[in-house]
């Protein structure tokens, strides 16, 4: 069995809203790295980081990290439903990466020939719908994307190696360089990251990108 930390859980509403909010899509299995870089450069920087999911009837429900290190290192308690969130209410939208991303793309009675309905999918096709909203995804967070075609046609983006089949089959143009996806690209208001290994950089892209003035 998998040992957790004897920490308390983070709550899921992170600093001030100085400059706004920045809304994160996130589910059992995320990534610690992310997590803990989110929680740090945001509100630092004067943005309040508010932790989104469906929450199944519950007012609140717990999600643990990855065990990167053997154990589970990272616990949030979630507090805000994404059925009810609003897109306009944050100046971006990341969608953390790790096996979260897959998680939350279930949905409970499929039918052939319409599209998924999971109400992470749901609310990225409004987010979508919401410019000037920011949209963020690093490394596997993708595959949230990955299940409505019509999110990721088109579109130039980067992430892991090993979600690239999926990516590139949902109509995304991954852009390569000399050593595998390149570490970030920008296209229109979705800014994608590669892996964990480039969170700074992808913060800081992001951050970039909201306070750029139109």
């Amino acid at each position: 069995m998998t040992e957790t930390s004897t920490r308390p859980p983070l709550r899921g509403i992170v600093g001030e809203a100085r400059k706004g909010k920045i809304g994160v899509l996130i589910e059992e299995h995320f990534d610690m790295t992310e997590f803990r870089r989110f929680n740090e450069l945001f509100p630092l920087h004067g943005y309040q980081v508010v932790y989104l999911s469906h929450l199944w009837g519950n007012p609140t429900l717990t999600f643990g990290s990855n065990p990167d290190n053997g154990w589970v290192e990272e616990h949030v308690v979630v507090e805000t439903e994404i059925d009810s969130a609003n897109p306009a209410d944050y100046k971006g939208v990341i969608i953390i990466g790790a096996y979260a991303s897959d998680r939350m793309r279930y949905q409970v009675a499929p039918r052939k020939g319409e599209p998924n309905q999971a109400p992470a999918v749901a609310f990225m096709r409004q987010v979508f719908a919401t410019p000037p909203t920011k949209i963020g995804t690093i490394c596997h967070s993708l595959w949230l994307l990955c299940a409505d075609r019509a999110l990721l046609e088109g579109r130039r983006v980067t992430c892991a190696h090993n979600i690239i089949c999926d990516v590139e089959n949902a109509g995304a143009e991954v852009v390569y360089g000399p050593e595998g996806t390149v570490d970030l690209v920008i296209d229109g208001h979705l800014i994608t990251g590669k892996h964990p290994a480039v969170t700074d950089q992808f913060i800081a892209t992001f951050l970039a990108e909201i306070e750029k003035v139109n």
